[in-house]
Parts: structure tokens; sequence; C-alpha cells
């Protein structure tokens, strides 16, 4: 437990060296899940989170915390009570059965250590309205917990007309015009950064659709109810677009400064 404690601390400090200078009020705690691995011949497990997530957060004027899954509603609670915002990063898959499915034969299930807290956590913060920032996986889990479903294996079950994973992928999606997305990024389409072999099917409760890729695979994802929830299927964080990534980023760091302005 004190190794997890001190990487953290590591991660968090590291990332604040060379942040943009800010003046005004407090930046915004930023909340960043991560990657539970398990190491069955040591009989060990470790937390993990690629470091573009912490760099993006960081560079577009939050404090990046990154959370273990860990168990316990005392612990779960006060994340969603103390952070301002919640990144949900990639990973491995979600249990078929969490949405009613048998599994595909490509289907890599994450440890269940981590499907309990994630989708826990998801579920409170998606009901305290604070700002969200799905990515990959994370827009996936978040559809599943608000009873969305999956298409488990894009290749075998819509086509390869559009590659969607390999080695430095990327391709056009087609954002909607009104959506926040296109605001967001000043467009109505973008060049992203994808690696994923699944994605969202039935569309969850209180979500939309905003961009497909030309395949018609959900490439993004809104909250219907205005409050900032955005969920991409790309990785903004990783790709080379910088314009992209702090749009992206950026606009969840002042969706939790503004909220904080505006609380009681």
């Amino acid at each position: 437990m004190k190794k997890i404690v001190v990487l953290l601390c590591l991660v968090i400090l590291t990332a604040c060296v060379g942040c943009q200078s800010t003046s005004g009020p407090s930046r915004p705690l930023i909340g960043i899940t991560s990657v539970y691995k398990v190491d069955k011949e040591n009989d060990s497990a470790s937390t993990l989170v690629n470091f573009a997530y912490v760099k993006a957060v960081a560079e577009n004027g939050g404090v990046p915390v990154v959370l273990p899954s860990i168990s316990g509603e005392k612990i779960l609670h006060r994340y969603v009570e103390e952070l301002d915002g919640l990144v949900l990063v990639g990973g491995a898959d979600i249990p078929p059965l969490a949405y009613g499915r048998q599994p595909h034969e490509t289907v890599k299930v994450m440890p269940m250590q981590r499907y309990n807290f994630e989708r826990r956590l998801i579920s409170l913060w998606l009901a305290s309205g604070k700002p969200l920032l799905g990515v990959c996986l994370g827009m996936q889990f978040t559809n599943v917990v608000a009873g969305g479903t999956l298409i488990q294996d894009i290749p075998s079950q819509v086509g390869t007309k559009v590659v969607h994973r390999g080695n430095n992928v990327y391709h056009w999606v087609e954002i909607e015009q009104d959506s926040s997305l296109a605001k967001i990024l000043g467009a109505g389409e973008a060049f992203v950064y994808s690696n994923h072999h699944q994605a969202v099917k039935d569309v969850g409760k209180g979500l939309k659709i905003v961009a497909r890729s030309d395949d018609g695979v959900v490439e993004a994802l809104e909250r219907v109810d205005g409050k900032f929830g955005l969920f991409v299927q790309w990785h903004p964080e990783a790709g080379s677009d910088v314009r992209q990534r702090n749009a992206i980023y950026g606009a969840l760091v002042r969706a939790c400064a503004v909220r904080n302005e505006n609380s009681p």
C-alpha cells in the first residue's frame, strides 16, 4: 500500500512540473482512473496509467490525481466529494454479461477488481453531475453503466472499411454540428488516433450520439441533460494533434472551474 501511495504522489508532482502558470481560483482536482494489472506469478498487483492522460490534464490547468481500483463505499464517496472532475481511461474489455451478452472469442476481460470499482464510481459520478470525460473504454463503460450495450468486435461484427485498431492508426470522424464536441473542436469533423476493437451498440439512458466514423461506428457520446459529460472513442491525449488534445482536456478543466465558481 505504501508503494502505491508513493507512486501516486510522484505521478501528481511530476505532472505539475512545467505546468502552465495560472492566476485566480485554485486549479481543479481531476481524478484519472487506472489499469489494475495482476501479476499471478508473484501474487501481486499494480496500479498503472499512461502518463499521456496525466500530462493532458496538467498542461490544461488541472491537478491530476490517479485513482487506484480500491474497494469500499467510503473511499468512492470521498472521491466523488473531493474531486472536481474525472477522466475514465482505456483498458481491457468489460465483461459482456454486464450488458446481457455472451463473450465473443476476441474479448479479453478486465480484472474484476477494476470492473467493480469503476462501475460503482461511474454510477456515483453520473449522479453527482460533475464534469466527466470518458476515453475509449471510458466511453464504453459509461454506456454500459447507463444501460447500453456494446459491439464486442468491430472487424467481425461491423467490417474492416475503417481500421480502428493497430499501429499508429488514424481515421476521420463526422461530428454533429449542434453538439458540444463540435463547439469544443470548432469543426464538424476530426482526424483521430484510434486503438479499439469494441464500440457502443445500443446507447444508454441519458446519453446521445454526436459523432460516427464512415462505417457507422459510434465515436462520441454526450450527456443529454446539458451537464458536461463528453465521451470519445479515440485517444486525444495520445494523438499527434496537440490542438485537439488541448481543446478536449481544456474543456473538461474549464467545466470544472465554472462549476466551482457557481457553487455556493
